[in-house]
């Protein structure tokens, strides 16, 4: 799971970045390590391993992991490769979803790269950088396929080529290709020219920790910025990266007690990390035993025996069947064995599409 994070010079891009970062390195919840400098891996808070842990006194916790890339370099003109542009858009091609960073607050001392605050100025510099990006992609295939397709030999090619038309005037009037409604197959063509616009996109509203702590969080900066999301069917965050790279040092009794202090459910990086697990389609199975209790990510939809091939490849090509029970049936239970003695579990075959919660034993034969 790739997600880069973007957002233009001062909007808390790093601050919340840095938070991430720290929350990996310094709790034992949240695993971190470099990959390079601008990567940081974060695990995905599962209260639910926790329980297992206790259940089945397991000497290992494993959490599912979701990676984020800081992408620098962003200017206006990147498209045309000012600045860092090349690379700013050559890091957006590798991840599989864009949070985009957006300022939602006012301070004279941190001052704004085009001198006001203006969220929805900032996100179309963003977006339009990524639209030109796009249309040059589609001018250069369009330019492969128009004798082939206005040769009448090829009736795909005069398709293809009619959907890379609708694809461009979209691009054109100044619209993402996510918002462009397909048809299921127009979809998987238009999968298959990688463009960057068709990638989904989680908005951040970063507020000052004092709108946050007032509970000003529908500031109207924050109003803007769903209002725009909502035209794309994206989703807003509202966070104070300020407050989260504080959180972030903190040990879990006193990132608590600082959370109930400020009225807060739970921090706003385990919001974000939520968001971008449902933001990707990605849901969670688990395994348990004594030797650990793990999350294994899958897209939602897998089915069984492709769930099995993230544990190990030759389960997948052994499958037999997978024995499950649901997490709120086992819990309910208190036990496997009252769980079993209920008929909570239960076999499933190769056709079976995995749950959120499934706590599974794949059985195989190699």
């Amino acid at each position: 799971m790739k997600l880069g994070i973007v957002g233009l010079p001062n909007v808390g891009k790093s601050t919340l970045f840095n938070a991430i970062t720290k929350a990996g390195a310094e709790s034992a919840n949240y695993p971190f390590c470099t990959i390079e400098p601008n990567v940081g891996v974060v695990s995905v808070p599962d209260k639910r391993l926790d329980v297992l842990e206790k259940m089945y006194n397991s000497k290992k916790k494993v959490y599912t992991a979701i990676e984020f890339y800081d992408i620098a370099g962003l200017v206006k003109g990147a498209s045309k490769g000012e600045g860092l542009g090349n690379k700013f858009l050559s890091h957006i091609r590798e991840v599989e979803s864009i949070v985009h960073v957006v300022r939602c607050f006012d301070d004279p001392n941190v001052v704004h790269v085009d001198g006001s605050i203006d969220p929805i100025r900032d996100i179309e510099t963003i977006n339009l950088e990524l639209i030109f990006s796009d249309i040059e992609v589609m001018d250069r295939r369009i330019e492969k396929i128009v004798k082939l397709a206005k040769s009448g030999s090829s009736k795909d090619a005069k398709v293809e080529y009619e959907l890379m038309l609708k694809v461009k005037k979209h691009l054109e009037d100044g619209n993402p290709v996510r918002t462009l409604e397909l048809t299921e197959d127009e979809s998987e063509i238009v999968k298959g020219y990688f463009l960057l616009t068709t990638k989904p996109v989680l908005y951040i509203g970063n507020i000052s920790e004092d709108d946050l702590i007032s509970g000003n969080v529908e500031n109207d900066y924050v109003k803007k910025v769903k209002e725009y999301a909502s035209k794309e069917n994206s989703e807003v965050i509202v966070i104070s990266a300020k407050i989260e790279e504080e959180l972030s040092t903190l040990e879990d009794d006193e990132k608590k007690e600082m959370l109930e202090e400020y009225g807060l459910d739970e921090a706003g990086l385990d919001k974000l990390i939520h968001a971008s697990y449902k933001l990707l389609g990605l849901m969670s199975f688990l395994t348990a035993g004594v030797q650990e209790v793990r999350a294994w990510t899958v897209k939602n939809g897998t089915k069984a025996p492709k769930a099995a091939g993230k544990i190990h490849t030759d389960i997948e090509r052994g499958f037999i069947r997978a024995e499950i029970v649901s997490y709120d049936k086992l819990v309910e239970c208190g036990s496997e064995a009252a769980a079993k003695e209920k008929g909570y579990f239960r076999l499933e075959g190769k056709d079976y599409i995995m749950q959120d919660g499934d706590i599974v034993n794949f059985r195989f034969n190699v």
